[in-house]
């Protein structure tokens, strides 16, 4: 496919991670997941998330706290806004079994053995992600995520994404545990730990989580790290596209392109 950015470029494909955090005495916590060899980013610990899927739209009517209005104004795109919140937490179920939602006493869900069962027909395409939250009663709490970056993929890759970035806390009733197939590990760490780990060789990260974990590193609470996105939003998100720039006597290195506009 191509586009308007030049011959044989790849047309990026809409896509949201939900970096995932939670509160500990020593300091907040990132949930990471290490992806299976052969995906994008294979063998390598990023942030959960992945593509918007087709259907999207049939799992809006079972979500609160976001209109699609603001989600448009927020994440400055004309329509459909609300596919990368409903996405970002789709895939977070798939992948972590960490659920967004909300039970009819507006609690957070109670990710019990069914619900642990039902996981894996929504992450096989068997059981479609509107029906599982119809079935057990669900609300998808879309103001949980706060967004506060925009990544998209160099334009010499093969395949590329559009990726918004967002920010949630851990339901604290919740366990993350990965699910065998896409990902085949989970750590919780510390941003500052999971730096440090990939300097000693012990944990290969992206560049784009790579980046994310610096900017969250000196954060020292949850809410600390809530406010960063909601500033972050109130300057207004930068779309960064890495270009690849050949240094002297260097590998290949990507260097940030960044823009102000929003879309």
């Amino acid at each position: 496919m191509t586009n308007s950015q030049g011959a044989g470029t790849a047309i990026p494909r809409p896509s949201a991670t939900i970096v995932v955090v939670r509160e500990t005495d020593a300091a907040p916590e990132v949930l990471l997941v290490k992806r299976r060899a052969g995906d994008a980013f294979g063998n390598s610990y990023a942030f959960p998330g992945g593509v918007i899927d087709h259907n999207e739209a049939d799992a809006i009517p079972y979500s609160a706290g976001v209109s699609d209005a603001e989600a448009n104004v927020v994440l400055g795109v004309e329509s459909n806004g609300l596919d990368y919140y409903c996405a970002g937490i789709r895939e977070l179920f798939e992948e972590t079994g960490i659920l967004l939602a909300l039970d009819k006493q507006a609690q957070w869900a109670e990710c019990d053995v069914e619900v642990a069962r039902l996981r894996t027909d929504v992450d096989r395409g068997v059981l479609p992600w509107s029906e599982f939250l119809k079935q057990r009663e669900l609300t998808m709490a879309f103001d949980s995520l706060h967004y506060f970056a925009y990544w998209v993929t160099p334009l010499v890759r093969p395949k590329r994404w559009t990726t918004r970035f967002f920010l949630a806390e851990s339901p604290p009733q919740q366990t993350a545990c990965h699910d065998g197939v896409e990902t085949i590990d989970s750590r919780w760490m510390s941003a500052g730990d999971a730096i440090e780990e990939n300097r000693a060789g012990a944990l290969e990260i992206p560049y784009p989580t790579m980046k994310t974990l610096k900017r969250l590193r000196d954060l020292e609470t949850v809410a600390a790290m809530k406010d960063f996105a909601h500033s972050q939003q109130r300057a207004g998100i930068q779309k960064i596209r890495p270009d690849h720039v050949v240094l002297a006597d260097q590998v290949s290195k990507p260097a940030a392109n960044r823009n102000r506009k929003r879309r």
